[in-house]
Order: structure tokens, then sequence, then C-alpha cells
């Protein structure tokens, strides 16, 4: 009796897996130049750096975040290659669709209407013309914005959606971030740290259960956690889960970095929170803005795909800022881009301040999309926090990549960096199915991106 591949939502169930394959599509191997492959999609091309695996041309891999992450059996590959051929199409006719690009309001500004179309040619926007973008208060100005930003996102990087799991392993944080709920400072929080075993628990479930292809491991700047562990983790990682590492543990030494690139983490998430060094010092009395980003330049002379950003919303920032933040981590050749709001925890220094508008926020991506036309964008869980359908709003408005919480619901809301946080009261099961049937609707399929 033949096998039985079924879809399931966005989801590929083999009986014999046990397992779900639901974050990425694998792809053949049309060209090898040294450590660079050229991986075929159903005809479209992407590129991935290849450090793990003997491979051959004909050879069918799965990538994450521009890098090799499996070598999968020919025979395997193809059954779900032919279970999605024809998903994969219907996905892109529909984000063809929800992505098109026209005018049906004749009084808009000339001046608004000329930045927009230069945009959608991917010629870059000034300071001046992003600041006018996202200052607008006029709702079809908004509209057509929104709408660009998403046509922009389809031209130049398709219908690729990137789904990671972030696994938060420990709420203790030497840092004193004025912004932060698991701040130092906290003195009312209570604290947890998972042991290395627990995590790798958590890895295998993510990996064999869910099928995910990209794990971020989160913590605050713990320092209970030993070069030597976090070097041992990411080596069982690698050795035992076909998985894409990020990592996302702060400020560590040189050293610890550079190793963990050749244990097999390939990925840092940082950001650097405000490009202006005086509200930087004021929100950060531990650290400068010229160390925070030193940590980026070393980042990127390892060779580590980077994901970086700021807060938007922060007291004392003005628009302008904002749109400095853009340019800065454009400028500093990061490859995702991770902007979400500043909202105020009850225990830090801030919290008399107010969290920015959801349509401020969701503005301010859309203009860093006519931006950097190529780049990846993150929808936070911190935008999510701020309304129900800002995850579908911002992917609607040239947003590309989401995550999801894996991390135990024992500890979930321990790691309390921000009230109300989207998804702590939620499953993982319950947020994938929401985030596929989500990105059904919308026409997006799970494809690396590429490099």
């Amino acid at each position: 009796m033949p096998v039985q591949v079924v879809e399931i939502g966005l989801v590929l169930y083999h009986p014999d897996w046990d397992k779900d394959m639901c974050y990425a599509i694998p792809g053949n191997v049309n060209s090898i130049d040294e450590d660079l492959i050229t991986i075929d999609y159903f005809g479209e091309e992407r590129k991935a750096k290849n450090d793990f695996y003997d491979l051959r041309v004909g050879d069918y891999v799965y990538a994450q975040g521009g890098f090799v992450v499996q070598k999968i059996d020919e025979k395997d590959a193809e059954e779900i290659l032919d279970t999605w051929k024809e998903l994969f199409f219907e996905l892109k006719e529909t984000d063809a669709r929800l992505s098109k690009l026209y005018n049906d309001k004749p009084n808009l500004d000339k001046g608004f209407l000329k930045i927009i179309d230069r945009a959608t040619y991917g010629k870059s926007i000034s300071h001046e013309e992003a600041l006018r973008l996202i200052l607008s208060e006029d709702p079809d100005e908004q509209d057509v914005l929104f709408k660009s930003a998403n046509f922009i996102r389809q031209k130049f990087l398709g219908n690729a959606c990137c789904v990671h799991g972030i696994i938060e392993s420990s709420n203790i944080c030497k840092s004193q971030c004025a912004y932060c709920g698991i701040s130092s400072s906290n003195t009312t929080l209570k604290r947890f740290r998972l042991n290395p075993e627990e995590i790798l628990n958590v890895v295998e479930d993510a990996v064999k259960r869910f099928g995910f292809k990209g794990i971020v491991l989160q913590s605050g700047e713990d320092p209970s956690y030993s070069s030597d562990d976090i070097l041992d983790l990411i080596k069982k990682i690698r050795e035992n889960y076909p998985v894409f590492i990020f990592l996302s543990i702060g400020e560590r030494e040189e050293e610890l970095y550079r190793k963990a690139y050749d244990a097999g983490a390939k990925a840092v998430l940082f950001r650097f929170e405000t490009s202006d060094s005086n509200l930087y010092s004021e929100l950060h009395p531990h650290s400068s803005l010229k160390e925070r980003i030193s940590y980026l330049e070393l980042f990127k002379d390892i060779g580590y795909l980077i994901a970086t950003g700021s807060l938007i919303g922060l007291p004392g920032q003005n628009t302008e800022s904002v749109i400095d933040d853009f340019i800065f981590a454009k400028e500093l050749g990061c490859d995702m881009y991770s902007f979400g709001p500043f909202i105020p925890h009850p225990d830090t220094p801030l919290s008399d301040h107010n969290a920015p508008c959801v349509e401020y926020v969701l503005k301010a991506l859309s203009v860093l999309r006519l931006i950097d036309p190529y780049g990846k964008i993150l929808v936070t869980t911190a935008l999510e926090s701020l309304s129900p359908q800002a995850r579908r709003r911002a992917l609607l408005g040239g947003a590309n990549s989401i995550m999801l919480n894996l991390t135990p619901k024992d500890y979930v809301e321990l790691y309390d960096i921000y009230p109300h946080r989207a998804t702590v009261d939620t499953s993982i099961e319950d947020q994938i199915e929401d985030a596929l049937k989500l990105l059904k609707n919308i026409g997006r399929a799970p494809t690396d991106l590429g490099i």
C-alpha cells in the first residue's frame, strides 16, 4: 500500500514521520561554487551557504537563513514536493493578487506619489522622503503606503516567509535597560533558568514533533551560562537536530562568539535599540552605543547572519530618530530587521510612558520596506501584542518573517520583558495553527529567502 501524504492547512503530515513539515520546503541543488550553492524551488532559485554537508548537484536540502540545515533523501523530498507543488503555485497566485498596486484615489498629493513611484522601482528614498511618508495622517496616503510596501516586498522577494521558533531560556540579566522588565533592577520578578538538558528537550520537541528548521536561543545576559555551557549546547543541537541556530544572548566575550560560529550557530539577534547615542546612554547606564555597535561589527567580521533593529516609540525619541535607526541598520548591512514598539513595563523607570499606537508602528515598517526593498523584516511579538490584527497587517504592509514562542508554559510568563505579551497563553499547537492559516490566507510559502 503506498504511503499517504496529506495536507493539513499548510502542514504536510506524513504518517511514517510522526511529525509536521511546515516551516521549510526542500529544494534541489542545481549548482555548487565552493561553499555557495544554488537551490531550485519549483523553478525559483535561492542561494545558500553550505557549511555542514557533502553535497552534489541533484541532492535535496532544506535551507534556513541562507544556510543549508539538512540534506534529505531524494524519495522523501520528491514525496513532499509532489504534495506541495499545486499548493505552492496557488500561494503565489494569492500573493500576487493581494500585492497588486493600483491607485483608485485620484486626489493624492503629487509629491507623495513621486516618492512611492520611485520606490516601486527599487530606488532608494531619502531621509526627508521617508519622514514625509511616516508622518502622513491622510488615510488614503496610508493605504497606498501599505499597498506599495507589500507590492515592493512581492516584487523583489516573492512570497517567501521565514517562520522561526524562539526559546527563552533565562530571565536572569545583569543589564539595567530602563525599558525592560527583566532588568537586574526589577527586584519583584521571579527568576528562572533552564538548564542545557531542558533546552535540548525543547529543541527536540520543536524539530522532531513540529518540524521547525530555525530556532532562536534567547536569554537575558545571564552570566551563569558559561561559555563552555553555550558552546556545548550548540554542538549538541547541531549533532542531533537539523536546525538553523540564532543566538540572542547579549554582550558576551568575543572568543565565545567566534567559537559559537564554528560550533554551528550562524546567526545572531542583537538589537542596538536606538542609534541616538545620548538616548542610548540614558536608557542603558551599564553600556554605551559605541560598545553596542562594536558587537555588530564583530558579528559581521565573523560571518554571522545579523538580525538587528531598535525600539519604536521610546520616550525621548522623535520620528527623525526612527528614520535614523532604519538607515543606520541598513548601512550596517544587516540581514534581517527587528523593529518593534516600546511597551512600558510597570516595574521599570519608564512605567508612566505610553506605547506608540499600532498605526504608527505599521507605517514605520512599511517605510522601512521602501528604504530597503530586499531586507527581511520581522513581525515582532511586541507589535503583535498591540493588536490581534498586527501580524496580518504587517505582513500585508511589507514584512516577511514571523516567530513563534517555544518557551515551556511554566516559564513563558516569567520572561516578562513587557506586559501582556501576545501568545503567552497560547499553546505552540495553536500558535502553529494560527500562523499557518494566516500564511495560507495571504499566499505566503515557507521557502527560504536565501542570501
